[in-house]
């Protein structure tokens, strides 16, 4: 059997040898493949010395590594060699670490990390060219969602409060950090792909950013252009689609140990608008569609809106549900869907985690307010688009119902 150093030992160089290799396919003139390597070894060996000669030998090690590397610069600098910018040299800092830390603790980290490392340095063009597209107003509204999660969270109470004890303002904030962050992964990937992005991918990037938007905007585009009609139909029954994956992740994040309980039905919902959308492809597939303009789900005014709502959504499932039983939360659960579905998920999860609701009511209510949500759309679509749009809305989303309302009433 190996010993365990040496196979520390082989990851430490493997995961040198793999972020020099990249250095070395951009040609930099400070460190390549060999070098990489070496750095990460010395990490490793340097770490494993101080198990036993103590931490200051990793200390030295860590500066002796800076020292090369800036003597090295100053020297390609007096002989106009020296390359800009400081990204090798922190590259070869972070190996220098990674190595380290495969040797003193566990492999696992240091890997992922080093994976991270090679992904920013090879899509340096990519991100760059991101970050070109995002303008003052985007820029404001992330710095909004840094305020959101690292600033207002952390010190909001975490404690049960007001009536029936639902409303804890840490877990509902937290909810409004995780719609904002799911909506703005979405925005993101809209501004790294633009508007030619292709009618699929126009669909899916909608239903991550706002399926009710999405439905809102080509609904009325189909009005301008009867043509589009066929692509317009496509698109807004993959963004409704998109919504059963967000519902199934918002599961997983809230109610993890209930997840079992909870996403079968709902997978198999998820399942019926897939086939669905399938068909829809198959009758508008014809040519692709542009992305129309989103707006950032990071403004600060929309997570408060949203916060309000999924404590009234909160307020009204324990009320309801006190008063008329199972039939008021269904009632609740179809108002609340007609606009919204991540606060009817959300909040019934949570009850499910905290064993204040049945799993199988829980999931009824989740997927009977999915269903009142893709009326509401259909609603959107009668009052801003074509005829032609409408009829396909209404043959497909009345397909995806009617499979949901198989699922209420056969699912065990």
């Amino acid at each position: 059997m190996i010993p365990d150093i040496f196979i520390r030992l082989a990851v430490a160089l493997g995961l040198g040898l793999l972020v020099g290799l990249q250095r070395e396919k951009v040609d930099s003139v400070i460190a390549g493949i060999r070098t990489f390597a070496l750095i990460s070894l010395f990490g490793a060996v340097c770490a494993q010395l101080a198990k036993t000669y103590g931490g200051w030998i990793l200390v030295v090690g860590f500066l002796t590594t800076a020292l090369l590397i800036t003597a090295g610069n100053l020297v390609r600098m007096q002989n106009h060699e020296a390359e800009p910018g400081q990204t090798t040299e922190f590259a070869a800092l972070v190996v220098f670490g990674l190595g380290a830390w495969v040797v003193t603790g566990s492999m696992a980290v240091p890997v992922v990390l080093a994976g991270a490392v090679v992904v920013l340095l090879h899509f340096r063009e990519s991100i760059h060219g991101v970050v070109e597209k995002i303008g003052e107003r985007d820029l404001r509204a992330t710095m909004q969602f840094v305020l959101i999660a690292l600033v207002i969270l952390p010190v909001l109470p975490d404690r049960d409060m007001g009536p029936y004890g639902v409303l804890n303002p840490y877990e509902i904030w937290w909810m409004v950090v995780l719609i904002v962050g799911l909506s703005l992964a979405g925005y993101v990937a809209y501004k790294l792909f633009g508007s030619g992005a292709g009618t699929v991918l126009a669909g899916i990037l909608g239903g991550l950013v706002s399926s009710t938007a999405t439905t809102a905007s080509y609904a009325r585009r189909s009005r301008e252009n009867a043509d589009l009609s066929r692509l317009a139909a496509l698109v807004i029954m993959l963004a409704s689609t998109v919504v059963y994956g967000r519902v199934l992740v918002e599961i997983a994040a809230v109610a993890r140990g209930r997840l079992l309980d909870l996403a079968p039905p709902l997978a198999a919902m998820f399942g019926v608008c897939i086939l669905v959308s399938g068909a829809a492809w198959l009758l508008g597939r014809d040519g692709d569609d542009e992305l129309p303009e989103q707006g950032n789900p990071a403004e600060l005014k929309a997570a408060l809106i949203f916060g309000a709502l999924y404590a009234a959504v909160l307020l009204a499932v324990a009320f309801a549900r006190d008063r008329f039983g199972t039939a008021g939360l269904y009632i609740v659960a179809a108002i609340s869907g007609l606009t919204d579905v991540d606060a009817i998920t959300l909040s019934t999860s949570r009850l499910v985690q905290s064993s204040r609701l049945d799993p199988d009511t829980g999931w009824r209510a989740i997927l009977l307010a999915s269903m009142s949500n893709l009326g509401f759309k259909a609603g959107i679509v009668a009052a801003l688009g074509s005829r032609a749009l409408l009829g396909r809305i209404v043959l497909l989303f009345g397909a995806a119902m009617v499979g949901g309302g198989l699922i209420l009433w056969l699912w065990p």
